[in-house]
């Protein structure tokens, strides 16, 4: 792996990024690697009394604040709607070309099988469809110069297929926790208005900063804090008494469509994240 990481976390939604990967990236950032996040819809749907061109330029407010907590470098969201997504040949084309701009070494992304909303369903099916292409096939979206090499892909943990899912590598996202929290804080929408609505959540959103962490944290556990399917990749990689230390965590799956080279590939990351 180069000495600067380039790595582009590929979402359905403009916050997805920041709950599934925001710890690894601000790990990623703080060590000097470039992180691109990209949503494939633009979240006009994502509420229960906003929709449309209102909706979808609060999100993107929301998710340009959030990149500055996490060091994010560029946060780009693309045109199509809410709820609508499909795999289309103009969409892989899209996600083929902004790997290949952004030069990414490492793609994190959705399950292509997994997930109950269909757009998150297809934002990995896309992924892995493009991935294919990315490197060494320069007749393919031509205007964009493949890459050498195929980046490493690893997927992000849709939680309603939580039985299948391999947690095969797991990041302690302990010291950057804040960060990943004030990111997620930054999506009100999501947050405070919508998913409490979407739950049927009657607890009233706290109005202070330490209520809300608190509403964040116990609200969305499963995206911040360590579970079983985690503890042989934390035991294996941070050794036994280390990983009994680590409560707050993310994991990714090795994507099957990757080339061969996995456990050094895994080991190099790590030993990245860890300084």
């Amino acid at each position: 792996m180069k000495d600067v990481l380039r790595v582009i976390v590929i979402a359905a939604h403009p916050d997805e990024p920041e709950i599934y990967a925001g710890g690894t990236t601000a790990l990623l950032t703080g060590r000097g690697h470039q992180v691109k996040y990209l949503s494939l819809t633009n979240g006009d749907a994502g509420h229960y009394e906003m929709s449309g061109e209102a909706l979808a330029k609060r999100r993107a407010a929301e998710a340009m604040e959030a990149a500055k907590h996490l060091g994010v470098a560029e946060y780009e969201i693309l045109g199509n709607h809410d709820g609508a997504l499909l795999p289309t040949l103009e969409l892989r084309e899209a996600v083929i070309q902004r790997i290949r701009s952004w030069k990414a070494d490492i793609v994190i992304a959705f399950h292509p099988e997994g997930g109950t909303h269909t757009d998150n369903r297809y934002a990995g099916r896309v992924v892995a469809d493009a991935s294919a292409f990315v490197a060494k096939v320069p007749n393919i979206v031509p205007d964009t110069p493949c890459l050498d090499d195929s980046p490493l892909f690893l997927l992000m943990p849709d939680y309603s297929m939580r039985a299948s899912y391999k947690a095969d590598i797991v990041i302690d996202i302990g010291q950057v926790l804040e960060k990943k929290l004030l990111a997620c804080h930054s999506h009100d929408t999501q947050f405070y208005e919508f998913a409490p609505f979407e739950q049927g959540m009657t607890k009233p959103v706290p109005p202070d900063w330490e209520g809300k962490r608190q509403f964040i944290l116990e609200g969305w556990s499963t995206f911040f804090r360590v579970s079983k399917e985690m503890l042989p990749a934390l035991e294996r990689d941070y050794g036994i008494e280390e990983a009994g230390n680590v409560t707050f965590a993310e994991s990714f799956e090795y994507a099957d469509y990757n080339a061969g080279g996995l456990a050094e590939q895994r080991s190099e990351l790590l030993s990245r994240l860890r300084g």
